[in-house]
């Protein structure tokens, strides 16, 4: 009996003994579990902050490589450098199109692709750059020539982007889908953003290397600049400053050497088949020399050197011209000169957010004429009682949000002055500027 009692007990402390060794394995292999998913984890978290992406925005994505990193330009790849938790078998990618229409997927289309990687090895530094890489596309509508939008969707954002990202450093510009004609046209322009040379990406074939960088361009809006938005707080003021360090350097203003009699208005002409063109140029020209100016008629090309256009409009004392792309120049008038822009039938909104807004927050006198309906060619075709032309803003929506009313008021219409009329209205610009070339001195 106490031989069967003593085989038992020894049975159950077997039993008991396994039971242990089976619930310590299962907790160690618990332990290494967690172990190993925290790792991982961290890990993640740690090459999360290694390439970061803010994709919060209606219009654009920005990525970063807060890094080292190695740019391979064939592939259009940024790799970062001795990761600090590589993962090959799960590498980190995102890819970014750095261009600030993002909701356009026609335009994006045309955007090359930029890739973040962490994992894989990268290659061999042959460049090495001591600054930080900022990347961004000129494709789109800034491959067109158009020059408002290389403004608003190229320099306005890169000018916002270099002042958040890295306020007060020197920068390297790496720039796609860029054509030689462009940069040459912009080179000034560009080495005031950039001391170094400008990489193309679509060229290049060397791995260059920076010790972190930047891929797209934050913008704030039509025209926009928001102060409240920018570390340093940089407004157009600024901007417009900066434009004029690109130029004015090299290229004084001309306005000594002209007669002091006469206050000098440029008159911005639209040629070719563009819409909104001025119908009766040459009698608004006359009247504005009757009236007193000396009147240049000033028709850019995507061709005319930038250089030869600052020259000419610093030295003015007003601008004159129809809702357009060229009346982007008037980025170039100095502060308290004279800007006159024509609205057309149906163009009051845009015409405020592309130009009306930015020259008063440069310091520009800023003033429109509104034409009538007898001044729009659209009367031709429509009838006074027709809402297209009784009624604009509630033919046209919101913002432009009715988009065959934006291809009517924009793209079909041209305008013919009331001579009579607009000659009352030149008399009040003339004698505005009349009076800021008399304080120029």
């Amino acid at each position: 009996m106490k031989r069967r009692d003593s085989i038992t007990t020894v049975i159950a402390c077997i039993a008991v003994v396994v039971l242990l060794y089976l619930v310590f394995q299962f907790n160690l292999l618990v332990i290494k579990n967690v172990t190993h998913s925290t790792t991982i984890k961290t890990q993640d978290k740690k090459r999360a902050e290694e390439i970061s992406c803010d994709r919060a925005h209606n219009t654009y994505d920005i990525c970063s490589i807060n890094g080292p990193t190695v740019l391979d330009s064939t592939t259009s790849t940024f790799l970062l450098m001795n990761p600090t938790s590589s993962n090959p078998e799960k590498p980190l990618v995102e890819k970014v199109r750095p261009y600030a229409r993002k909701t356009e997927n026609l335009t994006m289309s045309r955007i090359t692709e930029v890739t973040l990687l962490a994992g894989p090895p990268s290659p061999k530094c042959e460049i090495q750059h001591k600054a930080p890489a900022v990347v961004f596309s000129v494709g789109g509508y800034c491959a067109t020539g158009n020059f408002f939008h290389e403004f608003n969707d190229g320099f306005i954002p890169l000018y916002i982007t270099v002042n958040s990202m890295f306020p007060d450093q020197d920068v390297v510009l790496v720039i796609s889908n860029a054509r030689d004609w462009w940069i040459s046209k912009y080179r000034e322009l560009l080495r005031t953003f950039s001391k170094h040379p400008i990489i193309i990406l679509d060229n290049d074939t060397a791995t260059q290397c920076f010790p972190s960088a930047s891929v797209g361009l934050i913008s704030h809006g039509v025209m926009t600049i928001d102060p409240e938005s920018i570390p340093n707080s940089k407004t157009f003021t600024h901007f417009h400053a900066f434009l004029g360090k690109a130029y004015h350097q090299n290229h004084p203003s001309i306005s000594s050497c002209l007669p002091k009699s006469r206050p000098l208005l440029v008159l911005a002409g639209r040629n070719g088949s563009a819409s909104r063109r001025l119908l009766n140029q040459n009698e608004v020209k006359l009247e504005a020399e009757k009236v007193g100016f000396d009147v240049t008629v000033f028709e850019p090309t995507p061709r005319t050197p930038l250089r030869e256009s600052y020259a000419l409009i610093n030295s003015s004392h007003a601008m004159l011209g129809v809702h357009g792309a060229a009346l982007t120049h008037s980025f170039f008038l100095r502060p308290r000169s004279i800007f006159v822009q024509v609205v057309p039938l149906g163009a009051e909104w845009v015409a405020e957010a592309c130009f009306g807004r930015s020259a008063r927050a440069m310091g520009i006198e800023y003033m429109e004429y509104k034409i009538k309906a007898e001044e729009s060619s659209l009367i031709d075709k429509y009838s006074k009682d027709e809402m297209i032309i009784k009624d604009p803003v509630a033919f046209r929506g919101v913002n432009f949000s009715n988009h065959d009313a934006m291809r009517i008021y924009l793209k079909q219409q041209n305008v013919r002055l009331d001579i009579i009329r607009f000659r009352e209205y030149l008399k009040e610009v003339y004698m505005k500027a009349k009076k800021f070339m008399d304080n120029e001195g």
